[in-house]
């Protein structure tokens, strides 16, 4: 059967548009941030790449006054790797770059509940996590 969309896009594109929505939902890291938001939220329909750039290169008052972004530590190129306060090598946050940084569910919400409050001075919202995961792992 001829996609109805085939008119308007090239074959490898239509590929991208039905597999991602299918990895979104079963995605373990991202599927209990998006559940937690529609249980508030019936008609949230997804985080938003753009948001999640924002939160990775905006800076924030409320965290430590060494620690204003995520930048700070990460850089802004999500794909090259970063450095910490003590000098620490990180790798880059892309997962096209580093693949398996966020295969484990506990231990995104681990760096989540430490990062968010050293730069943001509070937790992150459920919306921030999925919108920040959103813009990382699309790099």
């Amino acid at each position: 059967m001829l996609n109805p969309l085939s008119q308007y896009m090239p074959a490898a594109l239509l590929g991208i548009l039905v597999v991602l929505p299918a990895q979104a939902a079963g995605d373990p890291v991202t599927a209990p941030y998006a559940a937690e938001l529609r249980a508030v939220d019936p008609g949230f329909s997804g985080f938003s790449t753009a948001q999640g750039q924002a939160l990775y290169r905006g800076r924030f008052t409320g965290g430590k006054p060494d620690t204003p972004s995520c930048t700070t530590c990460h850089g802004d190129n999500p794909r090259q790797p970063g450095r910490s306060l003590t000098g620490k090598a990180l790798a880059p946050m892309a997962s096209t770059a580093s693949p398996a940084r966020y295969a484990d569910p506990a231990k995104v919400e681990k760096w989540f509940g430490r990062n968010c409050r050293e730069v943001l001075g509070r937790e992150c919202t459920p919306r921030e996590k999925g919108d920040w995961l959103s813009y990382v792992r699309g790099q």
